[in-house]
């Protein structure tokens, strides 16, 4: 008997429930994923077997039935035979976690990630107990649930245990609306490489795919990358990849503005169609020390206290020549912040591989009530946008939310036909901007330069940036005619210690 979507979403969030009071909701994940991966995974095995047994019947042995199952489940380690031992349960389901690992080392090994499932404290037994009992009323295999319904489930999950999270969500959910936006602006084909070096859970990686098998095109084509710093969360992306029937990925953990995962034969960085990111804003500790003589820092080292460029220049040195294009969320800072960052924004431009500059409304994110935009690059930009670069304005194009507001499916196709078009389709802003003009302005991407912002919010805000950068320039020309005048009078200048940085 299948089972329908508000009753899968139903039963998961029952499951969820079950860990409230002892476990802090900001740890949901932590526990409810790996259970469910692991519930999925078994009741799968279950089923595949059964199929091999009505297929071959008593001629069924080891051999033949390898051949049904996509992961290998030692003896002892289904679900229904540990979940129903009643002494130090927590440990016996670690040590189940790291047997299903091993015997699966090139694509399960480290899935479960690291909770501490002995850890009564962390949670106690009767939590655990509520979990399983919980997860018992679900069957999980392909004749009751569909690779898509439980795709489905488990993005309903991650946007639950988001909210329930609070600031903490920034870390591993981006909004499905900015990431669908994104994918729109990307069109991602089949057969072609996507990565996200800043992965979370995954969310942008599979929204590509949902985009592909929603338009009817073969999405199991796609070839996804990943990489991400935090051991749970990278796991929690794994399993969402395996959920959504993706075959083609790998999602490495590690710091990929230190060491990146994914290198060329030559160790320069690869190399892919599309690259898309949500990267932590404005990240203080990002290694600017090992970046002097990195090659990705095609345009200048940034800041050693803010890493937005640093995200910015991987993403375009990983895009592919010809195909490749980059869509990576970003706070408005990087449009106008002088020092280093104006360098470096001036060569990307110069460079003519920014294709456009999106600004968000605001208040959208988990993380942080400030406005974003997206900036978008793309190595064979169109022959009517070299040496342009679109903006659009998309401020005003929320619906109030309590926590965050949000963005109606209107409002992302709105905003990706003004990308696609170049033109104003319904109250989005939009003006291809030539690069002689953006010259003038000293290099500076502010969208109040460019169009109107509608947004009060943004407009406040893009009002008091362009007047900050005006007095800023207004000060260095100044204090620059005043060196000059200084130095023509024999004065010696490194007294004064000045600089722009």
């Amino acid at each position: 008997m299948t089972i329908t979507q508000n009753e899968l979403e139903s039963r998961l969030w029952d499951a969820a429930n079950a860990l409230r009071g002892p476990v802090d909701p900001a740890d949901f994940k932590t526990y409810v994923f790996p259970m469910l991966f692991w519930k999925w995974i078994s009741d799968t095995w279950v089923y595949e077997h059964d199929s091999a047994f009505d297929e071959y019947g008593d001629d069924l042995d080891d051999e033949i039935e390898a051949d049904f199952h996509r992961f290998e489940l030692p003896k002892g380690t289904l679900w229904s035979e540990v979940t129903e031992k009643v002494t130090n349960l927590g440990a016996e389901i670690a040590k189940t976690f790291q047997r299903i690992e091993m015997a699966n080392p090139r694509s399960l090994a480290g899935v479960f990630g690291d909770a501490s499932w002995g850890n009564q404290e962390r949670i106690p037994e009767s939590a655990l107990l509520g979990l399983i009992r919980a997860f018992n009323k679900i069957t999980l295999d392909p004749s009751t649930v569909s690779h898509d319904l439980l795709g489905a489930g488990y993005e309903y999950l991650l946007k639950n245990f988001a909210d329930e999270s609070g600031k903490k969500a920034g870390e591993f959910f981006t909004p499905r609306e900015v990431v669908n936006l994104l994918v729109g602006i990307l069109q991602p084909e089949p057969g072609e490489s996507v990565y996200d070096p800043s992965c979370g859970s995954g969310g942008m990686l599979v929204a590509m795919i949902n985009q592909l098998r929603e338009s009817g095109k073969d999405h199991r084509a796609l070839k996804a990358y990943g990489q991400e710093i935090n051991l749970t969360t990278a796991s929690i992306a794994r399993m969402n990849l395996f959920l959504h029937e993706i075959e083609d990925f790998d999602i490495k953990r590690g710091d990929t503005l230190r060491a990146p995962a994914f290198k060329d034969t030559t160790g320069a960085v690869r190399r892919f169609d599309v690259v898309i990111a949500n990267p932590p804003f404005s990240l203080a500790n990002w290694g600017a020390d090992r970046w002097t003589s990195d090659p990705r820092a095609i345009c200048g080292v940034p800041p050693a206290k803010n890493g937005d460029y640093a995200f910015v220049q991987h993403m375009v040195s990983s895009m592919q020549a010809e195909s490749g294009r980059v869509g990576v969320v970003m706070p408005h800072g990087v449009l106008f912040r002088g020092g280093a960052e104006a360098k470096i924004r001036q060569g990307l431009i110069e460079q003519d591989s920014l294709e456009a500059v999106v600004g968000l409304p605001p208040n959208l994110f988990y993380s942080t009530s400030i406005p974003a935009c997206l900036l978008i690059f793309r190595d064979k930009k169109p022959a009517k946008r070299k040496k342009h670069v679109l903006f659009i304005d998309g401020s005003a194009r929320f619906i109030k939310g309590k926590n965050q507001n949000l963005m109606s499916k209107e409002d992302v196709s709105v905003l990706i036909e003004a990308y696609k078009t170049g033109n104003d389709p319904d109250g989005a802003n939009v003006r291809l901007v030539p690069f002689e003009e953006i010259e003038q302005n000293g290099f500076d991407l502010n969208i109040g330069r460019y169009i109107n912002v509608a947004a009060e919010e943004a407009a406040d805000l893009g009002a008091v940036l362009v007047a900050y950068a005006d007095a800023r320039q207004h000060r260095m020309d100044t204090e620059a005619e005043m060196f000059k005048r200084l130095a023509a009078a024999g004065i010696d200048l490194s007294v004064f210690g000045a600089s722009d940085e």
